[in-house]
């Protein structure tokens, strides 16, 4: 018995000695935890209810205690918690990067080593998520850190991250990095915004000055949003002109600014009294009633403004209202003042630069504003072109009033459309349509001109009434096949976009396209009426169907052949509006007003004629426009008269062509 109690006596003292280590292990343990938070880790706990409790008003200075710090690892601590990815242990505070595992268990990262430390449960861990105003802060913090990235997206991301959100601090690294930049393009990305910067939150004068100099040539949107605020001024009163602001010039009451208004000025900074209208001298009063009458005036005589003004003025001698303010007391106020407009900018060398700089850029603005309208113009003038180009051969050379015309051009645009759903490449389906929609076009005008043309030459009434029959059932046509809905014909993927010369000239690729295109058919139909054959012989009968007939040529094969090729061409310019305009039944009448217009102002069965009366009524609609551009309608109602009156004095256009087309 004696043995069992030493033994078990033996034993209850291991126990209780373990027990002792244990509790003294645990009581050590979390000082020494604390002694083990990495550098990182100990910097946040500074400012741990912040961080949670994070708000765009109050984290500012905990972004840049942290930023501050110059420890490696705090970009990726940035990064993940602009993402986030950031979660607080709510056992004791700390913060790890949590990746969710199975179930509701979340494996925690290090912050520092950014090794895996343990697991812990949802329910144990409090997310941080910050606003996006918090966000844009840490997203500020990180571009430093991003513009001397290795990896170049990073770096160009910083860039447009300091372009969205330009900020006084980001100027200094931005300029430490700009000499490491390998890449040329974001070299030039980074000067640029380094001047921009400068401009705004420089802190020498001199070198703002400079950057503003600089920058003077350039178009930039960018550039006239950092300028436009050292310009802006406001209003100011004082006794005395002051001598610290920057002045931008003096207002002289009654003249640079209106004299009541300047008066209210001088009330609302407590420099004079206010004035009383009519509804606070009633109020006030009403406010003095005594016995039937206000001020020594009987109440049935205050309907009278003069007796308003007598009871007033009594009461003002009792000192129960204040006076009233006369034109006298406000010239005499307004004359003791100094009205005043002062810069935002302190800096007068920084205000004058960015004067003449503005002044600068609005001349160079204006002048390219007018090259892109004229390029709109020549774009315009273009299309135009394109859809006259067919009727100058048949209505200029053979003077046949086709008003199927637009029809046509539909037709060629409806089989580009029908070509791109077999052909789903856009490249080659538009190759495919052009050819096609010549020979779909040619084929239609060689049949109307067989049917229906041939037995009303010299008969102008009879063929515009058929032609426009003709036209109206096309429409019809196209209506039942292909319905109401507007038809996509899309664009190669190579013309998508435009050629971007500066913030003020662009021009898109597709009308350039067609500019072009323009180009080649100007070029085919002078090598055709010049070098070939049926050239020839067109010439030969517009100018002498008689004679062309005793010499051999077929006059109706002729006109055939000529009707066909201007129908034909048309068709070709079906497919290349169509990629510009909507490809609906009305699109051929959108465009045949104008093309009549183009070959009788241009000269009625002359190329070039054609080309210039293209040009001159693009350039006319696009300055119409320019000036009135709210109405479009009023555009084309001022072109149309416009012409009028030019047929009036040019009744042959601008290059007459002698023949049967001109009525010789």
């Amino acid at each position: 018995m004696t043995h069992s109690l030493r033994i078990a006596y033996r034993q209850s003292r291991a126990l209780i000695a373990c027990g002792l280590l244990a509790l003294s292990l645990l009581c050590l343990g979390q000082p020494l935890a604390a002694q083990e938070l990495g550098p990182l880790q100990q910097v946040l706990q500074q400012d741990a209810d912040l961080i949670v409790k994070s708000s765009r008003t109050s984290i500012g200075p905990v972004i840049d205690r942290i930023v501050a710090s110059g420890l490696p690892v705090v970009p990726a601590f940035l990064s993940a918690w602009q993402d986030k990815n950031i979660w607080q242990r709510e056992a004791d505070g700390l913060f790890f990067i949590a990746t969710e595992g199975e179930g509701r268990s979340y494996a925690l990262t290090d912050l520092d080593s950014g090794s895996e430390v343990g697991t812990a449960q949802k329910d144990a861990l409090s997310q941080l998520k910050p606003n996006s105003g918090v966000r844009g802060l840490i997203a500020t913090a990180l571009v430093q850190f991003q513009l001397s990235d290795p990896i170049r997206a990073n770096r160009e991301a910083a860039l447009t991250a300091i372009e969205r959100r330009p900020a006084q601090e980001l100027l200094a690294p931005l300029r430490a990095s700009i000499a490491s930049e390998p890449d040329a393009v974001l070299m030039a990305r980074k000067l640029r915004l380094e001047r921009l910067l400068t401009i705004g939150y420089g802190a020498d004068p001199a070198e703002r000055v400079a950057a503003i100099t600089q920058m003077s040539t350039d178009l930039g949107v960018d550039v006239r949003a950092a300028l436009n605020p050292l310009v802006s001024t406001s209003l100011k009163v004082a006794t005395d002109l002051p001598v610290d602001v920057n002045v931008a010039r003096r207002l002289v009451p009654g003249t640079d600014i209106d004299r009541l208004q300047a008066y209210d000025m001088l009330v609302a900074a407590d420099l004079a009294p206010a004035r009383r209208s009519s509804s606070d001298m009633k109020s006030l009063l009403a406010e003095h009633v005594e016995g039937g009458t206000v001020g020594g005036v009987a109440l049935a005589r205050l309907s009278n403004p003069e007796a308003r003004i007598i009871a007033y003025a009594a009461l003002v001698q009792e000192g129960k209202v204040p006076a009233l303010v006369s034109d006298e007391d406000i010239d005499a106020a307004l004359g003791a003042h100094v009205f005043f407009e002062t810069y935002a900018e302190p800096s007068p060398e920084v205000t004058d630069a960015a004067r003449a700089a503005l002044q600068s850029i609005a001349t160079r603005v204006d002048l390219n504003q007018a090259l892109d309208l004229g390029l709109d113009a020549i774009s315009l003038a273009s299309i135009y072109f394109l859809a006259a180009i067919g009727l100058a051969i048949t209505f200029g050379l053979m003077g046949v009033i086709n008003m199927a015309h637009g029809e046509f051009i539909m037709m060629g645009a409806y089989t580009g459309y029908v070509v791109q759903q077999v052909i789903p490449n856009h490249t080659l389906s538009i190759l495919v349509a052009i050819p096609l929609a010549f020979a779909v076009t040619f084929a239609a005008g060689v049949a109307m001109e067989r049917l229906v043309i041939r037995h009303l030459y010299n008969r102008p009434l009879e063929t515009l009434l058929a032609t426009f029959g003709i036209s109206i059932a096309l429409q019809q046509l196209a209506k039942n096949i292909f319905g109401t809905q507007a038809r996509p014909l899309t664009a190669p993927a190579w013309l998508d976009g435009a050629l971007v010369m500066n913030d003020v000239v662009a021009i898109s690729y597709i009308r350039i396209a067609i500019f072009v295109l323009a180009l080649i058919f100007l070029g085919f139909f002078l090598f055709l009426m010049k070098r070939t054959r049926l050239g020839l012989e067109t010439r030969a009968v517009t100018q002498n169907p008689r004679m062309a007939a005793a010499m051999g040529i077929n006059p109706g094969r002729v006109n055939m052949l000529t009707f066909g090729l201007g129908s034909g061409i048309a068709g070709i310019a079906g497919v290349a509006i169509g990629l510009y305009a909507k490809v609906t039944s009305e699109l051929g009448a959108d465009y045949i007003v104008q093309s009549f217009m183009t070959v009788v102002v241009g000269g009625v069965g002359n190329i070039w004629g054609a080309l210039l009366g293209a040009t001159m009524i693009g350039t006319l609609q696009k300055g119409i426009e320019w000036l009135n551009p709210s109405n479009t309608l009023a555009a084309q109602t001022y072109m149309i008269i416009f012409i009028i009156i030019f047929i009036q004095f040019r009744p042959r256009g601008i290059i007459a062509l002698k023949g049967r087309a001109a009525g010789d």
